[in-house]
C-alpha cells in the first residue's frame, strides 16, 4: 500500500489516493480500512472522475497481465484484466485475427475496456466490446469469485460491463476474436461539405464498409456546419509488421498555456479541411495508423496546459439526430470553442449488454474542451439542454462534470445497476451523478 497523486488522462486535477494493488489474478480482495472504499485501476485513460476516488483508495490492476490461452484456430483468447490492447493486437494479427471493437486509443487495460464498455469505428457492425466477451471472473471484496458470462450470472455480467469498476475487480476474460486477411485496411478519406452530406455518406459508408468516423470542423456555420472529412475502411492483406516501424512522437511537457484556442483552431481547421486536393483520397493503411493515430504521439494530452481538458462525448438518438447534431454544433461554433479533435459517428441498432452502456442508436459528437473555467461551464449547460430534449445521454468515461439529473434521465437502468455494486467500491464519478440534486 503507497499514496500518490494520480491524474485521469484529462489531467484536470491531481489527486491524492492510497493504492493497493494485484500482483496475480490469484491475489485476494486486499483489506481496506474500515470506512474507505476502493475502485479498480487500470491505465488511467478515462478522461474524467470515473477512473478516481478521491478520498479513498485505487486498486491497481497493469500487473494482471498475463496471457492466458489462445486458440488460434477458434480465435478465442483469455488473459488477465491488465492486458493493454496494444499487447494483444500483435499477437493477434500475426496469427490472422483482430481484436472486434476497438476504441481510438489500444493503451488501455481489457478490464477497462470491458467496465467503460467501450465501442469504436464499427459500431453499426460488431456493436460494443461487451458483445464479444464469452466469460469473466468478477472479485468482490467479500472474497467471493463469480464466473461471469451471458449466459452464467447473466445479471453480474450485465452491471459489470460498462459498470465503471463499481462491481468489484475483473481478474481475467475471455474474448472472441474475429478473422482478417491482414494487417492493413483498405481507407477512403472523404470532404464533405456540411451536415446534410454527412448523413448521406453515412448511408452509404454503412452498407459497405465496416468502419466509418468523420473529422469535423467545429467552428464551421451556415452552409458549412459540420463540414469535416469522413473516412471509412475495410481489413485487406498487406505487409505485415507495417504497425511496428511507425515512429512515435512525444509531447515532453505541460504546456504552460493551453495550445488549443479559437485562433490556432480557425487555422488548423481551414488547413486540415483543404489540405486534400480531391473530394476522394484512397490509400492503405497499417491498422495502427488508421485505428489508433493518436497513439503515435504520447502524451498528447498535455498541449491542453496545466489546467488539462474536458471531452464532451454524447449521443442523440433517432429520431430527430439530425436536427439535434445540428444545434448542438451551432451551440459550439457560436461561442467559438472547441478542439482540433471533434468527431462525428452515426450508431447502429446492436444492443449493448452492459445496464450502463453508452450507445444506442443515433449519433454520437465527441469534442475535446480545453478547461477555460466558468466560459466552457456555461457552454456544457446549453449543450446538456439540446441533449435532454433531444432523450440523449453523455458518456461516462468521457466525463468530469455531468448532473446527475442528466445521468439519471439518461441512464434508466441506473438504479436496478445500483444493486449491483460492491459496498467497498465507489468513485468520484458514481457519488456525483447518484446523488440526489
Amino acid at each position: 500500500m503507497v499514496s500518490r497523486a494520480v491524474s485521469s488522462w484529462g489531467n484536470l486535477s491531481r489527486i491524492e489516493h492510497t493504492l493497493y494493488g494485484l500482483r496475480s489474478r490469484f491475489d485476494p480482495f486486499p483489506q481496506i480500512a474500515s470506512g474507505s472504499s476502493v475502485l479498480p485501476f487500470g491505465n488511467g485513460r478515462s478522461y474524467g472522475d470515473s477512473c478516481l476516488n478521491p478520498g479513498g483508495a485505487l486498486l491497481e490492476t497493469l500487473s494482471l497481465d498475463r496471457f492466458m490461452h489462445f486458440d488460434r484456430e477458434s480465435g478465442v483468447l483469455a488473459c488477465e484484466a491488465g492486458v493493454l490492447l496494444a499487447d494483444i493486437l500483435p499477437l493477434a494479427v500475426a496469427a490472422g485475427w483482430f481484436l472486434p471493437v476497438v476504441p481510438g486509443t489500444a493503451y488501455v487495460t481489457v478490464g477497462g475496456a470491458i467496465a467503460n464498455d467501450v465501442h469504436g469505428k464499427n459500431h453499426h457492425r460488431a456493436g460494443t466490446f461487451g458483445c464479444h466477451v464469452r466469460r469473466l471472473e468478477l472479485l468482490r471484496s467479500n472474497g467471493e469469485r463469480l464466473q461471469c458470462s451471458p449466459h452464467q450470472n447473466a445479471e453480474w455480467f450485465c452491471a459489470t460491463v460498462g459498470g465503471l469498476g463499481l462491481t468489484g475487480a475483473i481478474t481475467w476474460a475471455e474474448l472472441q476474436l474475429r478473422p482478417v486477411p491482414g494487417p492493413s485496411v483498405a481507407a477512403e478519406v472523404i470532404r464533405f461539405a456540411n451536415l446534410d452530406r454527412f448523413f448521406a455518406l453515412c448511408d452509404e459508408s454503412d452498407r459497405d464498409f465496416e468502419y466509418t468516423f468523420a473529422w469535423i470542423d467545429c467552428l464551421a456555420r451556415g452552409r458549412r456546419l459540420g463540414r469535416g472529412l469522413l473516412q471509412r475502411g475495410n481489413h485487406r492483406q498487406g505487409a505485415a509488421g507495417a504497425r511496428h516501424r511507425a515512429r512515435t512522437l512525444s509531447v515532453p511537457f505541460v504546456s504552460p498555456v493551453s495550445m488549443v484556442n479559437s485562433a490556432s483552431l480557425r487555422v488548423f481547421n481551414g488547413v486540415l479541411y483543404h489540405l486534400q486536393r480531391s473530394t476522394v483520397q484512397r490509400h492503405t493503411a497499417d491498422y495502427g495508423a488508421f485505428f489508433f493515430p493518436l497513439d503515435r504521439i504520447l502524451h498528447w494530452n498535455r498541449v491542453y496546459g496545466p489546467r488539462g481538458f474536458y471531452q464532451y462525448q454524447c449521443v442523440l438518438p433517432e429520431p430527430g439526430a439530425a436536427a439535434a447534431t445540428a444545434r448542438l454544433l451551432e451551440s459550439i461554433a457560436r461561442e467559438g470553442q472547441g478542439s482540433f479533435l471533434a468527431s462525428l459517428k452515426r450508431f447502429g441498432a446492436l444492443s449493448s449488454p452492459g445496464m450502463l452502456s453508452f450507445p444506442k442508436p443515433g449519433v454520437t459528437v465527441a469534442l475535446d474542451f480545453p478547461n477555460k473555467g466558468a466560459a466552457i461551464e456555461r457552454l456544457f449547460r446549453e449543450l446538456d439542454v439540446v441533449v435532454s430534449e433531444a432523450g440523449g445521454r453523455l458518456y461516462p468515461a468521457k466525463d468530469a462534470r455531468m448532473p446527475g439529473a442528466l445521468f439519471r434521465a439518461g441512464y434508466p437502468r441506473w438504479t436496478e445497476f445500483a444493486r449491483y455494486i460492491d459496498p467497498a467500491c465507489s468513485s468520484s464519478f458514481w457519488r456525483r451523478v447518484s446523488a440526489e440534486s
